[in-house]
């Protein structure tokens, strides 16, 4: 029995990659009851080892081209609350699946469309991935050293400007509809959604606290007291004593005389700098993690993915979870906690609770 404040909750999965699949993990993980629509035919031979398929409630292969199985997925959305999709526009519309059909099947749908350029502009028929998205943004510009940029993994585009603000928007749209008592389409745009993430940056732009080139600002591994320093066994720290009284606190652990080192002198960053990475360098890691700790100079080591589940933070909090190292579901909530679902009703039995009659599901299985 699924767990979580979205417990009841109804949402339908058009099978994709990327935002999607990570968007109906988080609502999964928070009680919602999933139906993951895959295509007819595809391998799917280790599958759930992708910690972002969890929690499906149950997966149908269905052929979206034979009309029994369009009829039989239009049943499924009467008894939905939301849906979740992240094709090119006009592909659901070209099934006879658009907002449009859907929505006068169930007036109180809540049709979540998360792509990379969005439902329209110039560029929204055209391909591309996470890395593309980000670049028109600026979020992929102001990253990496003033050589070039670096790709960020797929963090910015598919998780956070796609996935997570898909997430809010289908959250906000089903508490509207508590008012109202209407569906509506959410159009969650990876461009759209990096560009949000970068709102502080543009307003320090704004304002001339920002310059438009990478290391050359508080926040991007200009300032001597926000980067990462390697260390003598090849490992990294991270270091971030923004406020000054964290920074003293930094400086006293070092041995450096605070007086001598002033924290906001541009000028000062590249020396200090240098000199800050020559003394990381002279110990390991581990060293400078138990030199510093117990202290408030904001320093932490950077772990590999191998290493992280094994912190001692991360294991008392239970950050990671299942039969190989993944995340837990985050946020917690105190009185309808979260959990990785694991569904043992009968699929025929599922889809009936969703409005499926035994003939129309015995016609699916032919």
């Amino acid at each position: 029995m699924a767990s979580g404040p979205l417990a009841g909750t109804r949402i339908i999965e058009m099978a994709g990659i990327g935002p999607a699949p990570f968007a109906c993990m988080v609502l999964a993980d928070m009680g919602a009851e999933v139906i993951r629509i895959d295509r007819p035919g595809g391998d799917s031979s280790g599958e759930w080892e992708d910690a972002t398929l969890r929690g499906r409630a149950a997966r149908l292969a269905l052929d979206l081209k034979n009309p029994e199985a369009v009829a039989a997925l239009r049943t499924l959305v009467r008894g939905a609350d939301a849906l979740i999709e992240g094709f090119r526009p006009g592909v659901m519309e070209r099934l006879g699946l658009g907002p449009e059909a859907l929505l006068a099947e169930n007036p109180g749908l809540v049709f979540t469309r998360i792509t990379g350029w969005g439902q329209d502009g110039p560029l929204s028929d055209r391909a591309g991935h996470d890395i593309n998205y980000i670049s028109l943004s600026g979020a992929l510009h102001a990253i990496g050293g003033p050589e070039a940029p670096v790709v960020p993994l797929n963090l910015i585009g598919d998780y956070g400007g796609g996935a997570m603000l898909g997430v809010v928007g289908l959250l906000a749209a089903l508490v509207e509809r508590g008012r109202s008592g209407r569906g509506q389409v959410v159009d969650a745009a990876m461009t759209d959604g990096a560009a949000l993430l970068m709102a502080l940056l543009y307003g320090l732009k704004a304002k001339g606290s920002w310059q438009d080139r990478r290391e050359a600002n508080l926040l991007d591994g200009a300032a001597p007291f926000y980067g990462i320093y390697a260390c003598a066994d090849g490992r990294h720290l991270s270091v971030g004593p923004l406020e000054p009284q964290f920074h003293a606190e930094f400086l006293r652990v070092l041995g450096i005389d605070a007086a001598g080192w002033p924290q906001m002198d541009r000028a000062q960053w590249p020396a200090q700098k240098a000199r800050l990475a020559e003394i990381f360098s002279t110990r390991s890691r581990d060293d400078w993690v138990a030199a510093f700790e117990g202290t408030d100079a904001c320093i932490a080591p950077v772990l590999s993915m191998t290493e992280a589940p094994d912190h001692p933070h991360n294991r008392a909090r239970g950050t990671f979870t299942g039969d190989f190292p993944q995340p837990a579901p985050a946020p917690r909530f105190d009185r309808t906690p979260s959990a990785i679902a694991r569904h043992d009703r009968p699929v025929t039995e599922l889809l009936q609770g969703w409005g499926l009659t035994a003939e129309e599901i015995a016609g699916l299985v032919r």
